[in-house]
C-alpha cells in the first residue's frame, strides 16, 4: 500500500513537473511567432496577397462562357397577306413559337493599361504583406521583452527577499535563544519579529504582483492565462546576450522593418499615380462566339412543317477597341487624391526617420545614466553590506541595539533593490539601442 501510494505520489509530480513550462527570454518570443493572432493575420494576408495576384492575372487569360435558352412566343404578330399584295385575308406570321439558342463565347483581353499596372501593383502589395509581417514580429518581440523583463525583475527581488527573510529568521531564532537566557531584551525580539512579518508582507506583495506580470507575458505571447510557466533567464544571462551597447553606429532605417514596409507602401501609392496619368490610354480585346439554334412553329399550325425544329447557327468573331475620351474630370480628381496620397506618405516617413533618430538619442542617454547608476548603486550596496556586517558583529557581542540591526537590513534591503532596479534599466537600454539600430 505505501508503495502503491509512493509510485501514485511521483506521477503526480511529474505531471505537475510537464505540465509547468520553463521559458526562456527567446523560447516566450518564438512562442510568441506560432501563436500570435497578429502574425497568424499578418500570415493569412500573405495568403491573400497570392490569391490577389492569381485573381488580377486570370483578367488577362482567355475567358470561355457557354449558355442555353428557350423562348416560348405564346401570343405572336403578323401582318394581312393583303398587305403583301397576297389574296385573301389570311395573316402571315413570321417568328417561329419555340426558339432555342446556345451560345459559346470566347475573349481575350489584348491590351488594357489598368490591367498591366494592375498586375504590378499586386507584386507589389504582395512584397508590402511581407515587409509587414517582418515588422509585425519586430514589433510582437520588442512587446515580449517589454512583457519578459519586469516578470524578471519581480523573480530575482523575490530570490532577494528570501535569502533575506532567511537571514533575518535564523538571527531573529538566535535573538530568541538569547533572550530566553536572560543575555537580551524582549524589545529586540519585537523589533525583529516586526521586520521579519514586514518582509513576508513584502513577499507577499510581490509574489501577487508577479502572478499578474506573467499574466501579461502570457497575453502577449498568445498563450492562454491558465498554463502555468516559469522564467528560466536571469538578468546576468541577459546582460551577458546584450554586452555590446553600440554608442557610435550611424542610424540606418533601411535596418527597421516597419521603414521598409512604409517604403514599399510608397511604391504603392507611386504606382497609383501613375495609372491615372494616362487615362487615354485605349482597351483592346478580342472575341469569337459560336451560337448553335433551333427554331420550330412556323406559319400556322396547319402548315406541314409546323412541327418540324431547323438548325439555325452563327458564328462570329471580332475586335473591339474602347477609347475613352472625357469623363467629366473624375480621373483626375482620381490623379490628384493619388498624390496627395503619396505625399502624405512622404510626410509619414519624414517623421518615422525623426522618431527614429530620437528614439536611438534617447536609448543612448538611458544607457550612460543606467551605467552610472548601477556603479554608484553597487558602491552603495557594498557600503551597506559592510553596515549590516559590522551592525550585527556589535550586536551578537552585545555591544549594539536591535534598532541599529533594523536600520542596517533596512538599507541593506534599499541598496539591493537599487542595484537591481538599475541593472534592469541598463539592461532595457542596451536592448533599445539595439532596437533603435535595427539589429535585433
Amino acid at each position: 500500500m505505501q508503495k502503491l501510494s509512493l509510485l501514485t505520489l511521483v506521477l503526480l509530480l511529474t505531471q505537475i513537473t510537464q505540465a509547468q513550462q520553463s521559458l526562456n527570454l527567446e523560447d516566450c518570443i518564438q512562442y510568441a511567432f506560432k501563436n500570435s493572432p497578429e502574425i497568424r493575420t499578418a500570415q493569412l494576408q500573405i495568403s491573400d496577397a497570392d490569391w490577389q495576384i492569381k485573381e488580377n492575372t486570370a483578367i488577362g487569360l482567355p475567358q470561355l462562357s457557354a449558355g442555353i435558352t428557350y423562348t416560348g412566343f405564346i401570343q405572336r404578330g403578323g401582318i394581312p397577306a393583303s398587305a403583301l399584295g397576297f389574296p385573301g385575308d389570311e395573316k402571315l406570321v413570321f417568328s417561329p413559337v419555340h426558339n432555342l439558342a446556345g451560345e459559346v463565347k470566347l475573349s481575350q483581353l489584348i491590351f488594357n493599361n489598368s490591367y498591366i499596372i494592375g498586375l504590378r501593383a499586386a507584386r507589389y502589395y504582395r512584397q508590402y504583406v511581407e515587409n509587414q509581417l517582418t515588422a509585425e514580429k519586430y514589433t510582437l518581440r520588442n512587446k515580449v521583452i517589454d512583457a519578459y523583463l519586469p516578470a524578471l525583475l519581480i523573480s530575482e527581488n523575490l530570490t532577494t527577499l528570501d535569502k533575506n527573510i532567511g537571514n533575518l529568521e535564523k538571527l531573529f531564532s538566535d535573538t530568541k535563544e538569547i533572550n530566553k537566557a536572560g543575555f537580551a531584551e524582549q524589545l529586540d525580539v519585537d523589533r525583529l519579529e516586526l521586520s521579519l512579518a514586514s518582509l513576508r508582507s513584502e513577499r507577499d506583495n510581490l509574489a501577487r504582483q508577479q502572478e499578474i506580470v506573467v499574466n501579461a507575458l502570457k497575453f502577449t505571447m498568445g498563450m492562454p492565462v491558465s498554463e502555468e510557466i516559469t522564467l528560466s533567464d536571469n538578468v546576468e544571462t541577459l546582460m551577458g546576450q546584450y554586452a555590446d551597447a553600440d554608442l557610435t553606429s550611424e542610424l540606418n532605417p533601411m535596418n527597421r522593418p516597419e521603414y521598409m514596409a512604409m517604403l514599399k507602401g510608397r511604391e504603392l501609392s507611386a504606382i497609383q499615380v501613375e495609372l491615372y496619368k494616362k487615362p487615354w490610354m485605349p482597351t483592346v480585346a478580342g472575341f469569337a462566339q459560336w451560337s448553335p439554334g433551333y427554331q420550330a412553329g412556323f406559319g400556322n399550325s396547319d402548315n406541314p412543317e409546323f412541327n418540324t425544329w431547323f438548325y439555325i447557327p452563327s458564328t462570329v468573331a471580332g475586335v473591339s477597341i474602347s477609347i475613352p475620351i472625357y469623363d467629366g474630370g473624375t480621373t483626375k480628381a482620381k490623379r490628384q487624391r493619388a498624390m496627395i496620397s503619396l505625399q502624405t506618405v512622404d510626410i509619414q516617413k519624414q517623421m518615422l526617420e525623426n522618431a527614429f533618430s530620437l528614439e536611438l538619442d534617447a536609448a543612448r542617454k538611458q544607457f550612460q545614466n543606467a551605467t552610472e547608476r548601477v556603479n554608484n548603486q553597487q558602491k552603495n550596496l557594498d557600503l551597506a553590506q559592510r553596515i549590516y556586517d559590522t551592525t550585527q558583529t556589535k550586536y551578537k557581542a552585545g555591544v549594539g541595539s536591535s534598532f541599529e540591526i533594523t536600520q542596517a537590513e533596512q538599507g541593506l534591503y534599499s541598496a539591493q533593490q537599487a542595484l537591481m532596479t538599475a541593472r534592469y534599466d541598463l539592461l532595457t537600454a542596451r536592448i533599445a539601442i539595439k532596437k533603435a539600430l535595427g539589429q535585433q
